[in-house]
């Protein structure tokens, strides 16, 4: 696919956006979770269903590496069945390492967990510019990439719930209530993406856009991954 745009415009777009990014406190972009979530969930041990559906829509929702992801995934989907199958696809592999993740108790290094996460949102900037052929000479299936990133992406989700649960009291309702509210998170915020994708792709810009929209894509993964990679750093150094 021959893909067109304004190159130059694309670089400096993805500096400002970098710039932007880098001007957050760390603390917006490193793993963790809410004070006040937190502080909710140790106070009220138990069966939660509704706070625990709450926190996982509201994860999904202002998760932004699972929404530029999302974003990456359905850029050329313009059929709703196939946006179905991609997002299913993403649904279970995110659904599989979340409750297995916390129900075993598995633990990974939330920081290098999130860092693969950001460099999935740099793969789809690239899958979606043809660049695999290009640099690889093969193209990967997506499929099987949106199904593999799902699992990371339901491991990042694990580790941020293994540090709000402290007691195993209701540890199973609590944990598919939170998937549920996950997956109610995702049907939401992907109807805005879709509304809004909907609604450039019948404009000309489209066509001239897609090669910025993805530069700005794979910025914000390199950049979300360098701090994740620069927290993983520093906590070994504390």
């Amino acid at each position: 696919m021959t893909h067109t745009g304004n190159p130059a415009w694309a670089v400096k777009a993805a500096l400002l956006l970098a710039l932007a990014l880098l001007a957050l406190p760390f603390e917006a972009l490193a793993h963790g979770v809410a004070d006040s979530d937190k502080a909710f969930i140790q106070a009220n041990p138990g069966i939660n269903i509704l706070p625990f559906a709450y926190l996982g829509a509201k994860h999904m929702v202002t998760g932004y590496d699972h929404l530029l992801f999302l974003f990456g995934v359905i850029f050329f989907l313009y059929r709703l069945k196939d946006v179905w199958v991609y997002v299913t696809l993403f649904a279970v592999g995110h659904s599989v390492t979340l409750l297995t993740g916390v129900m075993f108790n598995i633990h990974a290094n939330p920081y290098l967990v999130d860092a693969i996460i950001g460099l999935s949102v740099v793969y789809k900037a690239l899958d979606n510019l043809g660049a695999f052929p290009t640099l690889l000479g093969v193209e990967p299936n997506q499929k099987a990439a949106v199904l593999i990133f799902g699992l990371f992406h339901g491991f990042g989700l694990a580790t941020k719930l293994q540090d709000l649960i402290s007691s195993p009291s209701g540890l199973l309702v609590n944990l598919i209530s939170f998937n549920v509210g996950v997956e109610a998170g995702q049907v939401l915020a992907l109807s805005i993406i879709l509304i809004l994708m909907t609604l450039w792709r019948g404009r000309p810009s489209f066509k001239r856009g897609i090669l910025p929209a993805n530069a700005l894509l794979m910025c914000a993964g390199l950049v979300l991954t360098g701090y994740q990679l620069t927290g993983y750093f520093m906590e070994g150094t504390v």
